[in-house]
């Protein structure tokens, strides 16, 4: 008689064993484009400091300068590699192990969106620092760096993931990054009215806006809250549509 096969592991442990093995992985890999990220975000505050003095600008660019590493990392970073472990035939050791697809997705997510914490945290304080803004309410980070970077790295995952080519997802993550990076740092009152319907739909928008009302000094937290639950609700649809792709490519 054929000895029974193993019970599937549950999703947290999975998750966890997948986050750890992405985490040290990615440890040594991607601090450098980290680095990048963050003195990228910092450079675009020093330029936009001599044309933006302050008010409701300074805090747009302030905001989405700190969410633009976010991007970077979970968006960019993450399309490419679902790319690349979708063309080299890595799905299929993913495939083999007896996990959910949706650990696998969430873990590497996580993983990712993990580096991030540094570099946005950096940012915010320089950038309040440099346009001289209140940094009282900088705890809201909390919030806006998981959220952000669960939706924006179910986004990358998927676009990675659905790209029929490796090259077309690192196009795809590089075109979703200047998304993140023209509609996420310009000032949204300079906007044309089309394009702000094109920033609507960016995962991140929410996730600055979230960041900029809280340097106002009195903040309306139902609003910061709101714009926080448009970014939860995004993440769950886009890590769901990440998994959803992670099955489709895992079995073709």
């Amino acid at each position: 008689m054929p000895a029974p096969l193993a019970a599937r592991a549950r999703l947290f442990p999975a998750l966890v064993a997948v986050y750890r093995a992405q985490l040290s992985r990615a440890r040594v890999a991607r601090i450098p484009l980290l680095f990048v990220a963050t003195f990228q975000s910092i450079g675009i505050m020093i330029l936009m400091r001599g044309v933006v003095d302050g008010g409701s600008e300074a805090r747009a660019v302030v905001a989405g300068s700190s969410v633009l590493v976010v991007a970077f990392v979970a968006l960019n970073l993450l399309a490419q590699y679902f790319g690349q472990l979708r063309a080299s035939g890595g799905l299929d050791h993913y495939a083999t192990l007896p996990v959910p697809p949706s650990a696998v997705v969430l873990g590497a997510a996580a993983a990712y969106a993990s580096f991030t914490v540094p570099g946005t945290a950096v940012t915010a304080v320089m950038g309040s620092a440099l346009f001289q803004l209140p940094m009282t309410n900088l705890w809201i980070l909390i919030a806006v760096i998981p959220l952000s970077g669960a939706a924006l790295a179910g986004l990358g995952a998927a676009l990675g993931l659905l790209a029929p080519r490796q090259e077309l997802a690192t196009l795809c993550g590089q075109l979703g990054m200047s998304a993140a990076l023209l509609l996420g740092v310009l000032p949204a009152a300079r906007m044309p009215q089309v394009v702000s319907y094109a920033r609507d739909l960016l995962p991140s928008t929410y996730g600055v806006e979230a960041l900029a009302r809280s340097f106002d000094g009195q903040p309306d937290w139902w609003v910061v809250c709101a714009d926080l639950g448009v970014c939860a609700g995004v993440a769950v649809v886009s890590l769901a549509a990440a998994t959803w792709a992670y099955r489709r490519a895992a079995v073709r």
